[in-house]
């Protein structure tokens, strides 16, 4: 076995990275292992898939991250990375045509905007984010700590602040859906708060999923920005930035096993047989993958296996379409001439009526591909012409929904494009310049996610973010601390609290957990 470290990370997603800057940064000599060519994991962009294009090859909007003290804990504007605002954050054209919704990170702007089309629901929407504003400043709290009984208490009971805490639960409790129904008036309104909350997974019937709408009251304080570049300059800073610190990354490297003694990790087996050893070893695989593949079933205990196992992926959720264009979308609904817009600027929301959403899943379940999707367009060239050539543009389409185990047979490799074509189609509804002004495209379906970016089943959150798989119950209640019953073994992404997203919570709080380990100073509450 080769020289070892004090802590190897596998996998270098942003979570991985941000977990690795800090130990690095703590003086710990940190190895980082990366399957692929390129850092990044699903915080990635690369210029060789369109040529003239960075085209990111997940996640784009960066959100929660500027909540979190990481970027400038770590000076990642010293590494190169710049934050561009997207502001508005969102763009909600009506489907008739005839108005438009503005969401900016001003509330009274937003307010403004939506009085246009429904004057009462401007006033509904003021008092919304006030209410929800408070309960999440105490769930952003509890984010940045591991989830104990004792965090949980302290940031959710009893820093919430609100005048009337059983109504607030009750909304908590409920679905999103039911909420915008009882909140709004306007459908048009309804159909673009559901859509944006629907990005985290669960649908609209889900129960206890109220806070998805609840947390679209944070996005006015954390607004929605993309660094320049394209999504992946995250991650390379992170890179550059633990280089800094003395870490290293090893491309190309894929870890076969972690290797075990006594039920402690000693080192890990990457593909090509070289051996490396450490003590502390922090997975940024998925859960499944790190327990299942990288320390095997056949050294698991036969109840904790088990648990695994149980924990649910789900059937994927969604695709995306990465285009390069002549020119962008011009709305009907706010002409702009092709040219940069505010319309162009956020997340464009196209979603016309609660029923047209439920519709979709409800094929989704079938075990179809949704036979009308709902489309989240992003444009994000409009604001950073450095990622598409001059005069060219960007159009990033993800859509819903979309099962990775199709029920009637069919293969994804056979029917991606058909697919593809009809969300271009959904987009070209509202902007009817956009399928002539496709250049070239690429195609994410749930098997591309899983096989290229390692997103088992084509789910963007690892396992599905279901009130009995969030808190203290992600990925296992004993295991929700970032610690494992394997010695040594930690684990960080999106497999754990908080869950997935452009967050870097887990990474953050996984580091400041393995620092209090090894120093002598674990404790039963954080």
């Amino acid at each position: 076995m080769s020289a070892g470290y004090d802590v190897i990370v596998v996998g270098a997603g942003h979570n991985g990275l941000t977990c690795a800057c800090y130990l690095a940064k703590a003086g710990l000599k940190v190895a980082v292992f990366e399957r692929r060519h390129i850092v990044g994991g699903a915080v990635c962009t690369q210029e060789d898939i369109i040529e003239g294009y960075k085209i990111d090859v997940g996640s784009s909007a960066h959100i929660m991250i500027h909540l979190t003290p990481v970027v400038a804990e770590l000076e990642l504007e010293k590494f190169g990375l710049e934050y561009i605002d997207c502001d508005p954050f969102a763009y909600a054209p009506m489907p008739d045509g005839k108005g438009s919704i503005f969401f900016w990170k001003d509330i009274e702007k937003t307010c403004d905007s939506i009085a246009t089309i429904s004057p009462e629901d401007a006033d509904r929407y003021r008092k919304f984010v006030a209410e929800w504003e408070r309960l999440n400043e105490a769930v952003f709290e509890a984010f940045l700590k591991p989830p104990t009984p004792m965090n949980l208490f302290r940031h959710l009971i009893l820093g919430s602040r609100s005048s009337n805490p059983a109504e607030m639960l009750r909304k908590i409790m409920t679905s999103y859906g039911s909420l915008v129904r009882e909140t709004f008036e306007h459908e048009g309104l309804r159909a673009a708060l559901c859509w944006l909350a629907a990005q985290s997974g669960p649908p609209p019937t889900a129960i206890a999923s109220g806070n998805f709408l609840g947390w679209h009251s944070m996005i006015h304080r954390s607004g929605v920005k993309r660094p320049r570049g394209g999504s992946g300059a995250l991650t390379q800073s992170l890179a550059r930035c633990l280089q800094h610190y003395g870490g290293e990354i090893f491309l190309n490297a894929e870890v076969e096993k972690i290797e075990l003694a006594d039920f402690s990790v000693k080192g890990l087996r990457t593909r090509s047989g070289e051996r490396f050893e450490s003590k502390v070893i922090v997975s940024n695989a998925h859960f499944h993958t790190t327990f299942l593949k990288l320390i095997g079933k056949e050294n698991l205990p036969t109840e904790l296996l088990e648990r695994v196992k149980q924990t649910r992926v789900g059937n994927g959720f969604g695709m995306i379409v990465r285009c390069a264009v002549s020119s962008l979308p011009d709305y009907i609904a706010f002409p702009s001439n092709s040219k940069p817009a505010e319309c162009h600027r956020g997340l464009q929301l196209l979603c016309p009526s609660m029923e047209y959403l439920e519709n979709a899943y409800t094929d989704y379940l079938k075990g179809r591909p949704s036979e009308n999707p709902c489309a989240l367009a992003m444009t994000f060239s409009a604001i950073d012409p450095t990622i598409a050539p001059e005069g060219k543009h960007t159009l990033f389409i993800w859509g819903q929904y979309y099962p990775y185990k199709l029920s009637n047979h069919e293969n994804w490799e056979d029917i991606e494009k058909r697919e593809a074509e009809k969300l271009i189609n959904v987009v070209n509804r509202y902007a009817p310049n956009v399928k002539d002004s496709i250049i070239d495209y690429f195609i994410q379906s749930p098997v591309d996610l899983e096989c290229r970016i390692g997103l088992l089943r084509g789910n963007v959150m690892h396992l599905e973010m279901d009130f009995d798989q969030m808190f203290l119950f992600r990925p296992l209640p004993e295991m929700s601390s970032y610690r494992t019953p394997i010695k040594g073994l930690y684990l960080t992404g999106a497999s754990t609290h908080p869950g997935g997203g452009v967050f870097a919570a887990s990474g953050y709080n996984a580091a400041k957990v393995i620092l209090k380990d090894l120093k002598g100073l674990r404790r039963f509450f954080c």
